[in-house]
């Protein structure tokens, strides 16, 4: 790749750089062209990536009562309710600053026996303040299963138990 300086390989969590005409996008460096360049034909307003970009993931829980997870997500987290499906309900979707999270109809399945003990995530939530979120919660009766620290990954968290036995950490960067 031309105008590459060195390679750096390692995944890292810092912002992403640009450098020469490559960006790097977690381990793999990402071909771009700039709209102001003669090579890209058409250009547009903003840069074009020479690959499909995913722009949010949305996990999919499994409940077996939908309307008392929802009930949950909106009352003790914060989330709005973006929809329900069907009657009774098999599906719905919650969201919280533009991020959903889906919950189907169906048991769960069977969890690790370990799974508090080895604190087994089942979401991570990177968040602007992890201080403020904490009292949020605190001050609705979420319940913790760890409580909000420093982290050695220079990350301030907190882990909730949801309603249905969910470990969702949420953590903001140091």
């Amino acid at each position: 790749m031309r105008g590459m300086r060195r390679r750096k390989w390692a995944c890292r969590s810092a912002p992403l750089r640009l450098e020469g005409d490559v960006r790097w996008d977690g381990c793999e460096p990402v071909q771009f062209r700039h709209p102001h360049n003669r090579r890209s034909r058409g250009a547009a307003s903003a840069l074009r990536y020479t690959r499909p970009m995913i722009r949010q993931i949305a996990p999919q829980f499994f409940t077996t009562e939908i309307p008392a997870t929802v009930s949950y997500y909106k009352d003790k987290l914060g989330f709005e309710c973006l929809g329900m499906w069907q009657d009774p309900p098999v599906y719905a979707i919650v969201a919280r600053d533009q991020h959903a999270i889906h919950f189907r109809c169906a048991a769960p399945p069977t969890a690790s026996p370990d799974k508090y003990a080895d604190e087994l995530l089942d979401a991570y939530f990177h968040v602007e303040d992890a201080d403020a979120l904490y009292a949020e919660y605190a001050a609705k009766g979420v319940e913790f299963t760890r409580g909000l620290g420093n982290m050695p990954w220079h990350s301030r968290e907190f882990v909730v138990k949801d309603c249905d036995g969910r470990l969702l950490a949420f953590g903001s960067n140091l």
